[in-house]
């Protein structure tokens, strides 16, 4: 009995041991300014939700619901319930992100945030993700908001103004839409 266990046991003692080790360093870093909670909790969270998304079964399902919610129904999966989770998952995610927000900021402003959903859309968008559905990974995402980010701070940095940003962020956005299109009228 315990031999069949064994290569289970040892796989779970392997993964305890590395997120261990993964989160001591995580912790020295942060404790010397080397790394902030902040990026330290949004790694948790992707290595976590990108874990769920290409590993189990959950993910399957959700990439079935996005792509056709249908043909998934039809295959058996509970669209209702996949959908109510998705949507409870992104409200707790959404309710993350302000608190974090709130903490860097170290106030809350009603205004706080605007215009964050064209750059989570943008992100999506330069990331991989269709507007289609069914396609898309964790990590995509993740790059392209280090993308975004990135070009919101070398603009910035430029002195570019707040008008001009929204210009460029907006193009880049219809032009990942356009990509996005066009790829998907090449496969079919």
């Amino acid at each position: 009995m315990f031999l069949q266990d064994a290569p289970v046991q040892l796989f779970i003692a392997k993964v305890a041991f590395m997120t261990a080790l993964i989160m001591f360093f995580a912790v020295k870093l942060a404790l010397y300014h080397g790394l902030s909670w902040t990026v330290v909790i949004v790694l948790v969270v992707l290595a976590l939700y990108a874990f769920v998304m290409d590993n189990t079964v959950l993910g399957r399902h959700i990439y079935a619901v996005g792509g056709n919610p249908e043909a998934a129904e039809l295959s058996g999966i509970n669209v209702q319930k996949i959908t109510m989770f998705v949507f409870c998952s992104m409200g707790a995610l959404a309710g993350l992100a302000g608190i974090l927000f709130t903490a860097r900021l170290q106030s809350a402003t009603p205004t706080a945030g605007n215009a964050f959903e064209m750059d989570a859309i943008a992100s999506c968008y330069v990331g991989g993700v269709s507007a289609a559905g069914g396609s898309g990974r964790v990590t995509g995402t993740i790059i392209g908001a280090l993308v975004m980010s990135a070009l919101t701070n070398g603009m910035n940095l430029m002195g570019i103004g707040i008008s001009y940003q929204y210009i460029v962020r907006g193009a880049i956005l219809i032009l990942a839409v356009l990509f996005d299109v066009r790829a998907r009228r090449m496969k079919v």
